[in-house]
C-alpha cells in the first residue's frame, strides 16, 4: 500500500455536477484544488453510469428564461455543439475536459473518502483531514486543506466530521408547510437504475431471468406509462427505496430495482401488447441513482414557503425554478401519481447561509444535500441546480481560503464581494446589479453604431387559429400607447385585448391588469389592427398582452425570435408525463405555457421608440434577463454589415483584460442526453465573428484582438500588454445565425 499526502487550498469531495462546479470555480479564482471523486467517470447521476437528464430551473420550458448561466452553462451549451446526439460517453469527455482545463485542479478519480479527522466540540467543529482508498491503484492519500467541500450527495464527509443534519421528513409544524406530513419520520425520495434499449434491425427473443418480476402481477401496468420505444429517462418512475434506507440498504434496493427492469422488459418483449420484436437491451445500469438522503443544517433553512414566495434573500446566490416534486414512498409499487409538483410563480432564489455548517466552521456543501426542508429538497435537488450551488459554494470557499476567515463571517463581513464577484463570473445570480469598482466600462459613455429603437415583428410564417387565449410578452422601457397585431378574420368580428404586468421583475406569468380594449376586426386576411392600450408602468418592465379567444381570427407567427418577446398559449398544459401530477392546474404560470411556440413569436407592433435594447443596456449591471432583456440589439443585419458598440472615456484609461458576455438564449430549455432536440448545434444569438480596438493616440483604430467563430457566452480576453486609451470598440461581423448582433455585458479591467 502505498500512502500519500496531497495539500490543497480545498478539498472537494464528489465529482458530480455540484462538485465539479465547485471545483472550477475555486480554480478559476486561483485557489488550489483536489477534486476527489469514488467512480471511474466525472458526472455522478448524469453520468454514462447512471443517465439521467440534467434538469433545473427552465422545468423542461416550465419557467422562462431560466436555463443556468455560469459553469453550469457553459456545460449545457458545449454539450449541444459536441454532443447533439445526446450521447451519454461524449457528455462524460465534456465534464473531464472542462475539470482537466483548469491548471488549479488536481482530479482524483476512483478515489474513496471514508476517513475524517475532526477537532474542537460538538458545537464548533473542524475538518483536518479527510483520508481516501484509490481503487485499483491500492493508494492511500490524506487530504490536507483549509476548507473542504462536501458534494457526496449521501453527506458522507460531513457526517464523518460531526456537522449536524436531517434525514426523512419534517413535520409539518417546524416550517409550516403545507406538503410536510403531520409527523417527523425517516421517509426519503427512493433511488432509480435506467435502462437503454435500441432497434437491432432484425428480430431478437428475450429469455427474463429467474429473478425477473412478473410486474403483470404487481399495480405497475396500472398506474405507470409502458411504451416499447421508451427508455432512459422515460423510465423516470422506476423508483424504491424511499421507505428504507438508501445509503445503507442500497444492495437491496439496487436488486429489486433490477428484478424489475427485466420484468419490465420481459412484459414488453413477451407479453405480445407491443411492437417490440426487433428491439434488444442496449445498456441496464448498475447503479442506482439516488434521490434523497443526508441533508445538513446551515445558518439557514430553506422551507416550502421560500420556494414558494420567491424569498428575495439579501445573501441569495443562485436561483432554481424546477417544482416541488415529491413522490410517494412506495415508488413504482405505489397507486398514486409518480410525482406531485408544485411550481413557484417564478424562479426562486437560493441563500449562501444554506451552503455552509452551522457548526463545522470548514465545511461547506452543494448539490442535494444543502440546507433545506424535505420539501424544499425537492425542487433543489436536480442536478443543474446543484451545479449552481455548486459554483457558489466553490466561489464561497475560495474566498474563505484567501482571505482566511470562515463562510459565516463572509456572509457577515463580505456578502457583497462574494456576490460580485459570483456576477464577474457570468454565475446564476438575479437581482444583483454589477457594482464593481474596478469596471471601468460602468464609468464609460456607452454608444452604438445602431439600436432596435422599433419594437416589431412583422413577418409572418404562419397562422395561427385564435382557439384560446394567447400571450405576449415584450419589454415596457417607457410606455405603452397603442399595440398593433396582425390577424386574419372569416368575419368581422371584435376582439377583446387586456394588458398586464408581470409583478416581479423574475416573473413571466399575468399578475395586475393595467389596461384592456375591445378592438372592431374587419373580414381579411393580414389587417394590421390597432389596440389602444395606455399605461407608464413606473419603472421599465415586461408587460404581459393576452389576447381572448375568438373563433373567427387567427394570429400570425413568425419563425424569426426576438430576444425579450415571448408568445404563450392559455391552457396547453406543460407536462413531460402522464405520471406528473400539477396540483395547482389554474395557477398562471401552469396554465401559460410557451412549449410550442418557443422562438415564435406572434406579429405585433408596438408604437414609438424604445429604449429596451439601446447600447446602455451593456453596462446596466444585470447578466440576465430581469424586468427586461437587459442588452444591447443592433437594428437588423444586412449582408456584410459591421456594427459596433464604443465605450469612451472623459480621460485615458489603462486597459489590460476585456470581457463580454453574448446572449445564449437562455429561454431555450437544453437537456445534456436531449429529451428533445433543438434545430442548431450553436444558439443562433451567440455572436460569431468580432474585433475589439482601441483609439491610438494618432486617432487611428488600433486592433486588440479578433476573434473567429466563436460559440461561448462569456469571453475574457487579456491583452498581451497593456494600452492606454480613451475609446474602446467591440465591432461584431457576424452572428450564429440571428438577424440581430446581441450583446448581455461588457466588462473593461486595468
Amino acid at each position: 500500500m502505498r500512502e500519500e499526502t496531497v495539500q490543497a487550498d480545498m478539498t472537494v469531495v464528489g465529482g458530480g455536477l455540484a462538485g465539479i462546479c465547485a471545483a472550477i470555480a475555486a480554480a478559476r479564482l486561483g485557489r488550489s484544488v483536489a477534486l476527489v471523486h469514488n467512480r471511474p467517470v466525472l458526472g455522478g447521476n448524469s453520468s454514462s453510469e447512471v443517465r439521467v437528464w440534467v434538469c433545473g430551473a427552465t422545468g423542461h420550458g416550465v419557467q422562462r428564461y431560466a436555463r443556468e448561466s455560469g459553469i453550469m452553462g457553459e456545460l449545457f451549451v458545449e454539450n449541444q455543439y459536441r454532443n447533439p446526439e445526446g450521447n451519454p460517453y461524449i457528455w462524460d469527455l465534456v465534464l473531464l475536459e472542462a475539470v482537466k482545463e483548469e491548471k488549479n485542479i488536481r482530479l482524483f478519480l476512483n478515489t474513496d473518502v471514508h476517513e475524517v479527522e475532526a477537532s474542537g466540540s460538538e458545537d464548533d467543529r473542524r475538518i483536518d483531514a479527510v483520508t481516501g482508498w484509490m481503487m485499483g491503484s491500492e493508494r492511500r492519500i490524506r487530504f490536507l486543506s483549509g476548507m473542504y467541500l462536501d458534494c457526496t450527495g449521501d453527506g458522507l464527509i460531513g457526517f464523518l466530521a460531526g456537522a449536524k443534519f436531517r434525514l426523512g421528513r419534517e413535520a409539518r409544524s417546524e416550517y409550516n408547510e403545507e406538503w410536510a406530513p403531520d409527523a417527523a419520520d425517516g421517509i426519503t425520495l427512493g433511488s432509480t437504475i435506467l435502462f437503454y434499449t435500441k432497434d437491432a434491425g432484425q428480430p431478437v427473443r428475450y429469455q427474463a431471468p429467474s429473478f425477473a418480476k412478473d410486474i403483470a402481477k404487481t399495480s405497475i401496468p396500472l398506474k405507470r406509462v409502458i411504451r416499447s420505444g421508451d427508455s432512459g429517462c422515460h423510465y423516470w418512475w422506476i423508483e424504491w427505496g424511499g421507505e428504507l434506507d438508501t445509503v445503507h440498504e442500497n444492495e437491496r434496493i439496487r436488486d429489486e430495482l433490477w428484478a424489475v427492469i427485466y420484468g419490465i422488459w420481459d412484459y414488453i418483449k413477451n407479453s405480445g401488447q407491443f411492437d417490440a420484436d426487433h428491439l434488444t437491451l442496449e445498456w441496464v445500469g448498475a447503479l442506482p441513482g439516488k434521490r434523497e438522503y443526508r441533508r445538513f443544517i446551515g445558518d439557514y433553512v430553506l422551507n416550502q414557503n421560500d420556494i414558494l414566495a420567491q424569498t428575495l434573500f439579501e445573501d441569495r446566490i443562485g436561483f432554481g425554478g424546477w417544482s416541488i416534486d415529491l413522490h410517494p414512498p412506495q415508488g413504482m409499487y405505489s397507486t398514486e401519481s409518480g410525482s406531485k409538483h408544485l411550481h413557484s410563480d417564478g424562479v426562486y432564489h437560493i441563500p449562501f447561509r444554506s451552503l455552509y455548517s452551522v457548526n463545522t466552521s470548514n465545511l461547506m456543501f452543494a448539490g442535494r444535500n444543502i440546507s433545506a426542508s424535505h420539501v424544499a429538497f425537492g425542487t433543489t435537488r436536480v442536478m443543474a441546480t446543484c451545479a449552481v450551488l455548486g459554483e457558489a459554494a466553490g466561489t464561497g470557499a475560495a474566498l474563505c481560503s484567501k482571505l482566511g476567515i470562515a463562510p459565516r463571517e463572509l456572509y457577515h463581513t463580505r456578502l457583497a464581494e462574494l456576490q460580485q464577484t459570483m456576477l464577474r463570473q457570468d454565475a446564476s445570480v438575479l437581482g444583483v446589479r454589477n457594482e464593481d469598482a474596478a469596471d471601468l466600462a460602468l464609468r464609460a459613455k456607452v454608444t452604438a453604431s445602431s439600436e432596435l429603437r422599433r419594437l416589431a415583428v412583422e413577418q409572418s410564417d404562419e397562422t395561427f387559429e385564435l382557439k384560446s387565449d394567447i400571450g405576449l410578452l415584450f419589454p415596457i422601457d417607457d410606455e405603452v400607447q397603442n399595440v398593433q397585431l396582425l390577424v386574419s378574420a372569416a368575419a368581422d368580428t371584435c376582439l377583446e385585448v387586456e394588458l398586464w404586468d408581470t409583478g416581479r421583475a423574475e416573473n413571466y406569468v399575468p399578475c395586475r391588469l393595467q389596461a384592456q380594449s375591445a378592438t372592431a376586426v374587419p373580414n381579411g386576411d393580414k389587417v394590421w389592427v390597432t389596440v389602444r392600450l395606455p399605461w407608464r408602468p413606473e419603472t421599465p418592465q415586461n408587460g404581459f398582452l393576452i389576447v381572448k379567444a375568438n373563433e373567427h381570427v387567427c394570429l400570425h407567427v413568425s419563425h424569426t425570435p426576438l430576444t425579450g418577446v415571448l408568445s404563450f398559449i392559455k391552457g396547453e398544459r406543460p407536462i413531460v408525463s402522464a405520471d406528473l401530477e400539477d396540483h395547482q392546474p389554474d395557477q398562471p404560470i401552469v396554465q401559460w405555457s410557451m412549449k410550442s411556440l418557443v422562438r415564435k413569436p406572434f406579429c405585433f407592433r408596438l408604437d414609438g421608440d424604445s429604449g429596451a435594447y439601446a447600447a446602455s443596456q451593456a453596462v446596466n449591471g444585470y447578466k440576465r434577463p430581469y424586468g427586461g432583456p437587459n442588452l444591447w440589439m443592433s437594428e437588423r443585419l444586412q449582408q456584410g454589415d459591421e456594427v459596433y458598440v464604443e465605450l469612451t472615456w472623459d480621460e485615458p484609461v489603462v486597459l489590460s483584460e476585456v470581457r463580454l458576455t453574448f446572449n445564449d438564449d437562455c429561454n431555450e430549455d437544453l437537456i445534456n442526453l436531449h429529451h428533445h432536440r433543438t434545430p442548431f448545434d450553436i444558439i443562433p444569438e451567440l455572436v460569431k465573428d468580432y474585433r475589439i480596438e482601441c483609439a491610438g493616440q494618432d486617432g487611428q483604430w488600433k486592433l486588440l484582438h479578433t476573434e473567429q467563430s466563436n460559440r461561448r457566452r462569456t469571453r475574457r480576453h487579456k491583452l498581451p500588454q497593456p494600452v492606454e486609451t480613451d475609446k474602446l470598440h467591440l465591432v461584431v461581423t457576424a452572428t450564429n445565425g440571428s438577424p440581430f448582433a446581441e450583446l448581455v455585458e461588457i466588462r473593461v479591467y486595468e
